[in-house]
């Protein structure tokens, strides 16, 4: 989830500054679009030899990658910088409450309509959402190929990763720089106390499948130990594994294994072996840190071990008390296999910075450089297949946060596995819905069944549309 990069921004740059003013599509120029019946744009525009880069972000994670990697990138102030002699903006608004999809939703169909000095040039998504900004009837987003960059370019990635940003014609119009599959981080000292070693596979063992987890969430409980933080830590490796979209045909639909997450977090919750604190709380992260040694495991991807488990060993910050400080966490594959995250890099259709969006993209999402020292600075899993696959058999991948343990080969093998085909641009509110309902259920407020009508209605208020 987080930096950038270096080689084609020369030439990209030349380019830039000598090629006239190219719009592609049916119309071209810069007359300004309507938009379409799908509130998006109706014909497709983009062209070099801009001066202003507008990026559209959620939050600084592709900031501190551009600064940290695309070595021709110069900070100004924490809202601007250049490339060369184009300025660039970050655009920040944060995605609490919706706030930087509403932005996104006001801004990109009219893109076409704005000066070429205040167009998104790009702008980053989210799995969850993804398919409402790459449908080609909006066409906000520019196909990748209307860059100049084909498939043959992608070659080293995830197919999951490519299919998140697929049209419904097959045309890809995104990219991203992360791999996010995700497995099971245990606490190695927790581990020794309860099941008498701290090995990855025997660990496994324990966490095998939802009944192993559950029985083991009982020894835990017996040792004075909470299984997981709260009941949130599981929703996503549930979500992930379900048999149909939350909606079809907009009609919405309660998943069984959604329901499964139900029915087990509230048995959890029950019998005191987990909590429903807020994910991202300061109750949630507690189990970060040696003092409050009472949470066994937490579900996540490599950012999550990275940007939130705490510094690793030796960090210049010093020992903060953090379990990850000390090496104090193990990873292992969990009951199934999931993913969470992942940040796209989406070209806005009306950008007038053709080469330099093509050649952030590229440099950013497939040159195997900038992915290794992505993965080996910042210990991100990176989307690149032939990375990984160097780093899984070499120390270079050993994690200091995991007591050295490389575990790139257990990312990797997860990442091949990702299934993308029940996703629905409905996800992340239904996904949010859902869990708010669930609390009060959770909590003794109310029922499942009455907990399922506050998600009906909710669901409601945010899709009309829906039934």
């Amino acid at each position: 989830m987080k930096k950038g990069t270096k080689k084609f921004l020369c030439t990209a740059l030349t380019a830039a500054m000598v090629l006239p003013m190219v719009a592609c599509g049916s119309n071209g120029g810069n007359s300004g679009s309507k938009s379409s019946a799908a509130g998006g744009l109706d014909k497709t525009e983009v062209s070099d030899g801009g001066k202003v880069l507008n990026i559209a972000v959620w939050n600084d994670e592709f900031k501190s990658r551009i600064a940290d990697h695309y070595k021709d990138y110069k900070k100004i102030d924490d809202n601007h910088g250049k490339i060369g002699d184009v300025k660039v903006n970050w655009v920040l608004k944060e995605n609490k409450g919706n706030a930087y999809q509403n932005m996104l939703d006001k801004k990109l169909p009219n893109n076409l309509n704005a000066s070429k000095d205040d167009r998104i040039d790009m702008f980053l998504i989210e799995a969850d959402y993804a398919l409402k900004y790459v449908d080609k009837d909006s066409n906000v987003a520019l196909k990748l190929s209307d860059l100049g960059i084909k498939e043959s370019d992608l070659e080293k990635q995830y197919e999951y990763t490519k299919d998140i940003v697929k049209d419904a014609d097959g045309n890809i119009r995104g990219s991203s720089w992360q791999a996010c599959s995700a497995g099971l981080i245990y606490n190695r000292e927790i581990a020794k106390k309860v099941l008498g070693t701290d090995d990855p596979v025997e660990v496994q063992k324990s966490v095998a499948d939802w009944d192993t987890f559950n029985a083991t969430a009982k020894k835990m409980k017996e040792a004075g130990v909470k299984m997981t933080a709260t009941t949130n830590d599981s929703y996503r490796v549930y979500s992930n594994n379900v048999s149909a979209p939350w909606v079809k045909d907009n009609k919405v639909t309660i998943d069984k294994n959604i329901e499964k997450w139900a029915k087990d977090s509230k048995e959890l919750v029950d019998a005191e072996e987990t909590t429903t604190s807020d994910l991202w709380s300061d109750d949630w992260s507690a189990g970060f840190k040696t003092a409050n040694n009472d949470v066994f495991c937490y579900f996540g991807p490599a950012w999550l071990i990275n940007f939130s488990m705490g510094n690793a060993p030796g960090s210049d910050k010093g020992d903060d008390g953090s379990i990850a400080y000390k090496g104090g966490w193990g990873f292992t594959n969990g009951p199934q296999g999931y993913y969470w995250g992942g940040s796209w890099i989406c070209a806005a259709n009306g950008t007038d910075n053709k080469s330099l969006v093509k050649d952030i993209i590229l440099k950013m999402t497939t040159d195997d450089d900038v992915m290794k020292e992505i993965a080996t600075k910042d210990s991100d899993c990176v989307n690149n297949k032939t990375v990984l696959e160097a780093l899984a058999s070499s120390d270079e991948g050993n994690n200091a946060v995991l007591g050295g343990q490389n575990p790139y080969k257990e990312l990797a093998a997860g990442a091949e596995k990702v299934d993308m085909s029940n996703i629905s641009k409905y996800d992340q509110g239904c996904n949010e819905a859902f869990q708010k309902a669930m609390k009060n259920f959770f909590d003794g407020k109310t029922d499942y069944d009455g907990a399922v009508k506050q998600f009906n209605k909710s669901v409601k208020e945010t899709y009309p549309e829906l039934k």
